[in-house]
């Protein structure tokens, strides 16, 4: 597979479209580094490798009470062929901070709130809302 990032991303804008409580996504370092901005942010419940099959990972989705998604929108920036940097003070701002992008900087994968706390920028990933 050539990009795990943009699998993982369909696979859960699939299940958000369908409804599932869970989805099953390749596990990977930077998959899971995500999947920890993404819980800390409070788009998913949490994250967890299946124990029946090694190589992936079951994702909780987090869904509002009358039944809606949290995860609205899902769009991959960077790709394999056109890497997008972006310095702190230029880091896209998401629907006026009701989103968030995801980067991976030189700390770890953050949220923008987070990479705007810490002042580093880096790859921008997606954005979600």
């Amino acid at each position: 597979m050539a990009d795990g990032v943009s699998d993982m991303i369909t696979r859960i804008r699939n299940a958000v479209r369908n409804e599932s409580p869970f989805v099953n996504v390749l596990d990977s370092k930077l998959n899971r580094s995500i999947l920890d901005a993404m819980a800390r942010e409070g788009y998913i419940w949490r994250h967890e490798v299946l124990e029946e099959n090694k190589g992936l990972l079951r994702v909780a989705l987090k869904y509002a009470a009358d039944g809606g998604a949290v995860v609205r929108h899902l769009q991959r920036v960077s790709r394999p062929g056109c890497r997008i940097y972006s310095t702190v003070d230029n880091l896209p701002q998401v629907l006026q901070g009701l989103g968030i992008c995801i980067v991976s900087t030189n700390r770890g994968v953050l949220s923008s709130r987070e990479a705007r706390q810490q002042r580093v920028g880096g790859e921008v990933l997606f954005v979600l809302w």
